[in-house]
Formats: structure tokens, C-alpha cells, sequence
């Protein structure tokens, strides 16, 4: 199911498509396998103060910065949200953004509830929101796919499932909740929540012109 920015007759503005979850619950699979489903989905390239793992690029996965130019541009009110994760930070920049939304494009996001949060709490960027989070089918499977990541020491494990137990509290925030047991099955739900907001009347900002144009008003 590819949907196009204009794949109505009329111009729409693009939305802000953010998933979250606990570590290891597989949400970056998720949305790898729905970026390459979805022509008209971008992913939002955040910024970070966290070390560069093996294999990821610079620009493409993260933009990767120091602590002092991460601050400095959180003062400029450079980023739409950023938050403070296992004492790194992360944020998202805001002119990218606002630019790709206006133009039809929508955004994918991978942040935690902190961000989220953010994001719902401003007036311009709630509007565009829509959000998802992401459960493990159990304790079990999570630190599982947590230890098989073989990226992750068996320190750093114990955090981060320590660290589940409060993030999945947040789970009432969310618009959507997705139990991923099957990776297919859930890109599937991924997709159908996409294709239904993508239709909701408050984004398609050239229908009024559509409508009269259907009543004969111009």
C-alpha cells in the first residue's frame, strides 16, 4: 500500500507518524519495514550527543554532535522536542520538519515518551501528531531481542529493562497501542493507521477549494 502525498485530488499536509516503545520491542524494525512500504514517508534524522555505533552514518542515522553544540542549539530553540535518554540527548530539528509537512510529506519518528510528550504539547506540531507505541508480547521476548541486538552489554540490558517498567507506564498517552508478536502483522496495523489519518478531513488543506469546486462556487 503506497500512498502519495497527492494521491487525492486535492493538496493535503503532511503528519507526524511517532512511535515509541520500550528498548527491544522492536520498533526500529518496524520502521524499516514500513519506510520501505511507504513512498510518502520520510524518517526524522535526530540529532544526538550518544557515540556512533558501528555501522551507522552520520546524517543518515543520527546526526552526531557534543554536548556543548547539542545545548547551544536547545537554547536557539532549534529542536521541535529533545529529551535526556541513558545520559545522552536527543532531539529533533524543527526546520526540516516544518518544511517537509508543509509540502505534503509525512514524518516518521522515533522517540520516547519524553519527546512525545513535547511534541503534543505544542500548538502547531499537536496538530500534525499521531501516535503509536509499541509493546513486547511479554518480559521474556523483550529482554531477549534486548540480548540478541549483541549491541548492548549485560549491564546495560539490566538498565534498560529496568528502564521498561517506566516507559511502558506511559502507554495511556499514546494514540495507538500495536502488541508486536509478528513483525508483518504489525507494519500491517502500522499501515492501516497511517492510511486512515492521512484521510482525516483537518489535513487535507485544499479541500474547501475541491468542495466549492464540486458546488460549482468557482
Amino acid at each position: 500500500m503506497n500512498n502519495h502525498a497527492n494521491s487525492n485530488v486535492y493538496a493535503r499536509r503532511g503528519l507526524m507518524l511517532v512511535l515509541s516503545s520500550p528498548s527491544g520491542a522492536g520498533k526500529t524494525t518496524l520502521a524499516k519495514a514500513l519506510l520501505a512500504r511507504e513512498e510518502n514517508l520520510r524518517m526524522s534524522i535526530s540529532f544526538t550527543t550518544r557515540l556512533r555505533r558501528a555501522k551507522e552514518v552520520d546524517g543518515e542515522d543520527y546526526n552526531f554532535v557534543n554536548k556543548t553544540k547539542f545545548k547551544k542549539m536547545a537554547e536557539a530553540g532549534e529542536f521541535l522536542e529533545y529529551a535526556q535518554v541513558f545520559g545522552n540527548y536527543y532531539g529533533t530539528p524543527k526546520i526540516p520538519i516544518e518544511k517537509a509537512l508543509a509540502s505534503g510529506s509525512d514524518i516518521l519518528f522515533d522517540i520516547d515518551w519524553q519527546g512525545t510528550q513535547q511534541l503534543e504539547g505544542d500548538k502547531t506540531a499537536g496538530k500534525d501528531l499521531v501516535s503509536v507505541f509499541i509493546l513486547p508480547p511479554d518480559n521474556d521476548e523483550l529482554e531477549t531481542r534486548l540480548r540478541t541486538r549483541a549491541q548492548d552489554t549485560d549491564e546495560e540490558v539490566k538498565i534498560r529493562m529496568a528502564k521498561a517498567a517506566d516507559e511502558l507506564s506511559h502507554y495511556r498517552e499514546y494514540d495507538y497501542i500495536i502488541v508486536n508478536r509478528y513483525v508483518e502483522e504489525s507494519v500491517q496495523m502500522l499501515q492501516k493507521i497511517l492510511g486512515a489519518e492521512r484521510l482525516r478531513a483537518n489535513r487535507q488543506s485544499g479541500l474547501h477549494k475541491f468542495v466549492q469546486i464540486l458546488r460549482g462556487e468557482t
